[in-house]
């Protein structure tokens, strides 16, 4: 049976020597003392490895049923969500007006890194939640968000998106769900969607559904949605549930992993809607939760990828077999165990790099995220907004990537169930798909985010990286093994931005051609930035005497690891892009 322990240690070296939160401007920091960001991370971590993980094997082999039009959630799963409620973790970052906590999205983050290597599955309906949440609160009225955002905080509601139908999944536009409008202001909803998360289940009172759908005189393609609320029960004006809406769940679907997730067929017939935002600009309101959603399924990527890592050092460790080559490390045993064979180390600090480098990007992209909503700081947003499908798609990838690794360590038995890995594995692999597969990612990120407001915060990215090398090149211990490498892959990362920008024009399919290797090597110049930071702050602990020596050596020492064996990828991502579209689009489509 797998197990898991949260990174406490790791997390607080992130907030407090990496990003230093408590001398940050950003409102709400200061009161992020060591102390503080500890004993919530300490509660949080045993809710996930003493509440959550245990439930994570069962809830996959049971799965959720359908009976008679509800949706029943693996046993344990009810009591924990009242676990959860009962100890206000819904609304941690939440604003205090409808309930929450007002702690800043960076605390969040770390305690959702938790809850999904935990359980992903679970953390699901409350990660729909959230995004609902975020939707209604930046987009809803007045009266709205007094109706709704209170029980959807406590997790005594919960929140779900409705983009994909069965024909159209990417391109909105053939959408063909319809809003008919009402005398009462209100709207009749009508139509058909497919694989909505947590559509249906039996943990909460109400599900408040956000529909995209068409209402009449918006015109072809995404300018003519708008967005919906439609909740699962209709409420009275006191705040009581009033009766059922016409939305109903079809199907759930059978799937490859996350099976302790309801994944629904819903249907509307003449439900009860009500307009969220502006007529006609659905996808503006829509796009508040994806966004926020696509950094959280990046932060599942790593998550699955470091529970699995987890087991397979603890594997590793104790498995037996052969002998070191450079002699028996334990002679009165019959093997050694498997952990002294280099290959074994070279797949563990594989995963280990990855996990601690994806952990410090995305404590840091939560980091410009609350400075752009406390601070109204719109060069933090548009840095976001450049991260975000980064975020999403290279860690991922590479999240999928790491959790396989991890099985492979255990061999023969990782391909069987008992031991949990392959569990990891099949969850890691729908993080690649959902909220945007990440060719789309790729394509957003090279199409329209590296020439938004004319390229600056690409531009201002690059400044960042040339301002940390400039102001530590001094340093002997950092020079070498890191801003050497994090230079010659940044200048790899913008000499392909300038073969997009010289072929882009003269032929677009040399730059989509290239998107998702552009996507992968700015994901390695990411979190090559990731590391040299952690280095310098390693460093700086290790100079100034730390009783936690081991921590830091190890950190440096990992560190090393990825800027001299992952970094160099940049290179080889460069010559691909720069080969062009030729041999990419060589084929006729009927010569496959």
């Amino acid at each position: 049976m797998p197990t898991y322990t949260a990174p406490t240690r790791d997390m607080q070296f992130l907030l407090h020597d990496v990003l230093n939160v408590t001398a940050a401007d950003i409102p709400g920091y200061e009161e992020l003392e060591a102390d503080f960001t500890s004993a919530v991370l300490e509660e949080a971590g045993k809710l996930a490895s003493e509440v959550l993980a245990p439930l994570n094997v069962s809830g996959d082999r049971e799965g959720c049923r359908l009976e008679n039009g509800v949706v029943r959630t693996p046993k344990g799963f009810k009591d924990a969500y009242e676990q959860m409620k009962a100890g206000g973790w819904m609304g941690l970052d939440c604003d205090p007006e409808f309930g929450g906590q007002g702690m800043p999205y960076l605390l969040a983050t770390a305690v959702g890194e938790m809850f999904v290597s935990a359980n992903m599955a679970f953390n699901m309906y409350q990660g729909l939640t959230h995004g609902a949440y975020s939707a209604i609160h930046a987009h809803g009225s007045d009266q709205q968000k007094t109706t709704y955002l209170p029980k959807m905080v406590e997790g005594s509601w919960t929140g779900t998106m409705n983009l994909t139908e069965p024909h159209c999944g990417t391109d909105l536009g053939l959408m063909r769900t319809k809003a008919a409008p009402q005398d009462d202001g209100s709207y009749t909803i009508s139509g058909q969607k497919i694989f909505i998360s947590a559509g249906e289940h039996d943990l909460a009172d109400n599900i408040i559904h956000l529909v995209l759908a068409k209402a009449p005189g918006g015109g072809e393609g995404t300018k003519g949605i708008s967005l919906f609320i439609v909740p699962k029960y209709l409420v009275n004006e006191d705040g009581s549930l009033g009766q059922r809406n016409g939305v109903t769940v079809g199907n759930i679907e059978e799937k490859m992993g996350i099976h302790g997730n309801a994944t629904c067929v819903m249907n509307y017939d003449d439900a009860t809607g009500y307009l969220l935002g502006e007529l006609h600009n659905g996808m503006r309101a829509m796009f508040t939760m994806m966004n926020e959603a696509r950094i959280g399924v990046g932060l599942q990527g790593y998550a699955q990828a470091a529970v699995a890592y987890e087991n397979a050092v603890n594997y590793a460790r104790d498995r037996l077999q052969g002998r070191a080559v450079t002699g028996a490390e334990s002679p009165d045993g019959p093997a050694d165990p498997i952990i002294v064979h280099p290959d074994i180390r070279r797949s563990l600090m594989d995963q280990k790099s990855f996990v601690e480098g994806a952990r410090a990007f995305t404590l840091w992209s939560a980091n410009l995220i609350d400075r752009a909503h406390r601070n109204n700081d719109a060069e933090a947003e548009g840095l976001i907004s450049l991260m975000t499908p980064v975020v999403k798609g290279f860690q991922t990838d590479k999240g999928f990537e790491m959790a396989v690794q991890a099985q492979q360590v255990y061999g023969g038995h990782g391909y069987i169930e008992e031991h949990g890995m392959s569990q990891f594995a099949r969850d890691a692999r729908i993080t690649q798909i959902y909220e945007g597969a990440n060719g789309i990612q790729a394509l957003d990120l090279v199409g329209r985010k590296l020439s938004q407001d004319g390229g600056r915060h690409v531009m201002a990215f690059f400044e960042i990286v040339k301002g940390f090398i400039k102001q530590n090149e001094g340093s002997e211990a950092l020079k070498v093994d890191f801003l050497d490498p994090l230079k010659a892959a940044s200048k790899d990362l913008q000499s392909a931005g300038l073969y997009f920008m010289q072929q882009g024009m003269k032929n677009p399919n040399n730059a989509l051609a290239g998107s998702t290797d552009f996507m992968h090597m700015m994901g390695h110049v990411c979190l090559g930035l990731m590391w040299a930071r952690m280095a310098r702050a390693a460093q700086a602990a290790l100079d100034a005497g730390t009783g936690d020596e081991v921590f830091y050596r190890t950190k440096m020492a990992t560190g090393r690891y990825y800027m001299a064996r992952h970094l160099p990828a940049t290179a080889m991502h460069l010559a691909r892009i720069t080969s062009g579209a030729d041999t990419v689009m060589a084929l006729a489509a009927d010569e496959f």
